[in-house]
């Protein structure tokens, strides 16, 4: 699919499968090229190969912790990387939020994701990549 003037590329890993399609729904009709997964044990090679501009990682599911792939993708990306944002229904705490920020994460959201945030933390990316907001 090629990628108009006003989309990013983002990568959404969440084992519930109503948050991926709920996520994919919002981020397309924006006009965004998503990929998702439902397994966070391929999440690294999805990055590699897919070069997301946003990944949205959840924090505990099957195949690795969304801690651990965030961890990684700073390690291995450092400046380079995704802008990645955490989401979780159940580690939302003030320190689970600084944990995640601690492993490289650069924005925290709650489930259910309030659709507003979500737009809001994606039309910043594209100002900061030059990209053209939706409207």
């Amino acid at each position: 699919m090629a990628m108009n003037d006003a989309s990013l590329r983002i990568l959404v890993a969440d084992d519930n499968p109503d948050t991926v399609l709920t996520l994919r729904m919002w981020l397309q009709a924006d006009g965004h090229v998503v990929r998702t997964l439902t397994n966070g044990s391929r999440a690294l090679e999805n990055v590699a190969e897919f070069e997301p501009d946003i990944c949205i990682i959840d924090i505990e599911m099957p195949g690795a912790s969304g801690l651990s792939i965030g961890r990684d993708l700073s390690d291995t990306y450092g400046e380079a990387r995704p802008f990645l944002i955490a989401i979780s229904g159940k580690f939302y705490s003030a320190a689970d939020r600084l944990i995640a920020l601690k492993c490289g994460f650069d924005h925290f959201l709650e489930k259910p994701a309030d659709p507003r945030e979500l737009s809001a933390v994606v039309n910043e990316v594209c100002r900061r990549k030059g990209v053209h907001v939706p409207s």
